[in-house]
This record gives C-alpha cells, structure tokens and sequence, in this order.
C-alpha cells in the first residue's frame, strides 16, 4: 500500500560528522513538508513535541519536533527541527549522503527507515539535494 511520506538524504552536519553543536536536521518551513508534523503553538517560546518514531526492527525512538522561534521573544532563531536523532544515526552508521524516510502511522507513531547511499558513487563527485521532499513510499 501506498503512503503519504517525506524523506531526507542527510548531511555531515546533520549526522554529526562535522563535530557541530547544531541541534537535529533543519526541517524546512514549506507547507508540504510542515504539514506532516505536528502542529506546534507558536505563541510559546521553543514549542515543541515528541513524536514516537519506531524503526524496522520495530524499537522505539522518542524524536523531538521543536520550533526554534526564540527571535519573536528577544533571540535569533527562527527555525524548525527534529532533534534527538544523534544514537539513531549511531546505532546504524548513518552518513552524509544516506537517505532517511519518515511515514505516518497515526497521530502518534511515525515509522523510520534509511537507505545507504549507493556504494557504486564511491570514488566519484556526486551532488546529493539536502533538502526535504515528499513521497510516496512502501516501508
């Protein structure tokens, strides 16, 4: 069956391979990508909440949906992301140029899963879009 989805290949930076202190992947603020998140109260500071993401082998991942809006309350931030990623990539190896997809089950529950970048580019310059899209996936 077919499923409204989103994926993401993922940078260094999100992967944490850069050594940054950059909290979780940029999530960008497109309403195609927005809308497959929970809808956060912008009238607080830093809204945020946790999603429950299960992966493949059907373990439990508590992921954080967060808006950093502290620039409306004297900051600099105006940004969302998904935070609390860091053992996920870890436990899986997870590089720059793999590919995470997001489907939703429910209010709740989000499945999880990735694909490693095609091992065949190794040795070749390859320009992978860091960007968020949606799709239609069977996971």
């Amino acid at each position: 069956m077919s499923t409204h989805a989103i994926e993401k290949v993922l940078t260094a930076n999100d992967t944490g391979e850069t050594g940054g202190h950059q909290a979780g992947i940029c999530v960008p603020k497109a309403s195609n990508i927005l809308s497959f998140f929970p809808v956060l109260n912008a009238k607080l500071k830093n809204p945020r909440e946790v999603l429950d993401i299960i992966d493949d082998s059907g373990r439990v991942w508590a992921f954080v949906f967060i808006y950093y809006n502290n620039r409306f309350f004297g900051g600099t931030r105006n940004e969302y992301r998904l935070t609390g990623m860091t053992a996920f990539f870890r436990d899986f190896n997870l590089k720059a140029g793999d590919k995470i997809m997001l489907r939703r089950d429910s209010a709740r529950l989000v499945r999880i899963t990735f694909k490693r970048a095609s091992a065949s580019h190794v040795g070749r310059v390859l320009k992978l879009s860091t960007t968020w899209k949606l799709i239609d996936a069977e996971f």
